[in-house]
């Protein structure tokens, strides 16, 4: 059957195709069709590749190669040489034989949005070399990383690292706990400062130049050390004072040591109100602990212990002088420590490097939360070596 066309039908057509015209040049106006064709052109692209994060590599060490204060100072300053816009060496002072204390400032220097500062050194006590070695393996690790992996981009990017691997030159070259005063030098902060109870005199050289580092009682088998005739005697200490009073702001602390294989916070001294360590800073430190208890091998000890004595110790002197989240890390074992009864030669340096890194580096990626006394949310990215 044949369809009938209705008056007017041509009209109407007329119409339509008026009112379309319009709308299609109102849309070209407003750019609607503009943006439909580029929505169309994203869709029709390919996904752009995301290069993904380039292997960690580690520094390629051997167990023999430990750095006296000689090749320390060769270390650092080849490193200095080599990566000219990550590394700035300088001295913080000098020792009580005139050796220099060296430092490096380790960030992207060609990058200057703000970043957070934090101090990491080792080696206060001459005899416990691996304090001194877990920084400048740190020191190579992220220069040697820079600009291949995405992890240490982000570290350099967002932080300032001021590594201080010899605190204690003089003690390094004698192989002797003490500095050439005879003194030990994590005794001499303003922090808790000269008790007896807490196995330290402050005798200083007796008549000003006869060395009495440490005196043993054999019938108690208790040893007391030489903490100074007062804080911050020492040249040593004195420049890390200048030192620390010199920067704005550090976001955390970490001080190393040998051996006894833990991660120590700062702790309340039983009777003292000289700081107190609030409940939320408690259960910042803890998070980190369990972080490191969790992931690596080093034991932790609680924010919630009480010593009876205290020290005059560097990590709390930080915290009380700055108020910003302090470790002693204990790196390495007592088994192969010749610091300690029972123990043997300095040895596994190479395994104990690649154990005591994820560590440090933790600290690192969290120096954001840190700063701000926040949860230490986020996790390195480790080598698979």
């Amino acid at each position: 059957m044949a369809i009938k066309h209705q008056k007017g039908g041509s009209k109407s057509s007329i119409f339509h195709l008026i009112v379309i015209i319009i709308i299609i040049i109102q849309c070209i106006q407003s750019g609607c069709l503009e943006k439909e064709s580029k929505s169309d052109e994203l869709n029709n692209q390919q996904p752009k590749k995301i290069s993904l994060d380039n292997p960690l590599i580690l520094p390629n060490w051997t167990d023999g190669q430990y750095h006296d204060y000689t090749k320390t100072t060769q270390f650092i300053h080849d490193y200095n040489e080599e990566y000219p816009d990550l590394i700035d060496v300088f001295s913080i002072g000098k020792s009580v034989e005139n050796r220099d204390i060296w430092c490096m400032k380790i960030t992207n220097e060609n990058n200057n949005s703000i970043k957070n500062n934090c101090v990491i050194d080792g080696c206060i006590h001459g005899n416990e070399w691996e304090a001194c070695e877990i920084v400048l393996y740190l020191a190579e690790y992220l220069l040697i990383n820079f600009g291949k992996n995405n992890s240490v981009n982000d570290i350099l990017n967002s932080s300032v690292i001021y590594l201080i691997p010899l605190l204690n030159p003089d003690g390094r070259e004698n192989d002797e706990r003490y500095n050439e005063n005879g003194i030990d030098l994590n005794r001499n902060f303003d922090v808790h400062f000269g008790r007896i109870r807490g196995d330290n005199y402050p005798l200083g050289k007796l008549f000003g130049f006869i060395k009495i580092p440490y005196i043993h009682f054999p019938r108690k088998d208790q040893t007391y050390t030489n903490c100074g005739r007062k804080p911050f005697c020492e040249p040593e200490t004195a420049a890390f004072y200048d030192f620390m009073h010199s920067l704005n702001k550090i976001s955390f602390y970490v001080n190393c040591h040998t051996a006894m294989h833990a991660i120590l916070p700062v702790y309340e001294i039983e009777h003292e109100p000289e700081y107190k360590i609030s409940i939320h800073e408690k259960n910042i430190l803890r998070s980190s602990l369990n972080w490191i208890k969790n992931n690596t091998q080093y034991a932790v000890l609680d924010p919630d212990y009480i010593n009876p004595y205290g020290f005059g110790i560097v990590h709390h002197w930080v915290f009380k002088e700055f108020h910003v989240p302090s470790f002693c890390f204990e790196v390495y074992s007592q088994k192969y420590d010749p610091g300690y009864i029972g123990g043997g030669p300095h040895n596994n340096l190479v395994y104990w490097m690649k154990e005591s890194l994820p560590v440090l580096l933790f600290f690192l990626v969290n120096i954001d939360p840190l700063n701000d006394w926040d949860f230490p949310d986020n996790e390195p990215v480790l080598s698979e070596e």
